[in-house]
């Protein structure tokens, strides 16, 4: 069976959602998107690779910081239009501001706290 045949790209305008969740503890580190490329890459490398919207391209997870995600396990909703990827999390950091997950900004009594575990400075990796 081809497994991209499980998906329906089409349905989203040539994306569906990705759902990167640590595979050991259940987290939710990011959200993000695949295109058909970027789920046949996923499945060949091991690797996670989404599609960039902003850039515009395939974006393999760490290609910069070396925070890769490592495959353990794919869920493809019953709609096959959004997989929930588990993950091995090398280097402790999902997110582009250096954070642990994606999902630091805990909404508390009318305010935004900011409970992200800080794993790395993001200018000093990609210097910006």
């Amino acid at each position: 069976m081809d497994l991209v045949s499980l998906l329906d790209f089409e349905k989203s305008g040539g994306l569906v959602t990705a759902i990167a969740q640590d595979a050991d503890s259940g987290e939710i580190l990011m959200v993000a998107h695949m295109n058909e490329d970027s789920f046949r890459r996923t499945l060949e490398l091991g690797e996670v690779v989404y599609w960039s919207r902003s850039r515009q391209k395939l974006w393999h997870k760490g290609e910069e910081s070396g925070n890769v995600q490592k495959v353990k396990s794919m869920h493809i909703d019953c709609d096959g239009d959004a997989v929930v990827i588990g993950v091995e999390q090398v280097g402790d950091a999902a997110c582009h501001t250096g954070r642990r997950s994606c999902f630091f900004r805990k909404l508390e009594e009318g305010e935004a706290i900011d409970v992200g575990v800080q794993v790395f400075d993001p200018a000093e990796v990609y210097g910006r």
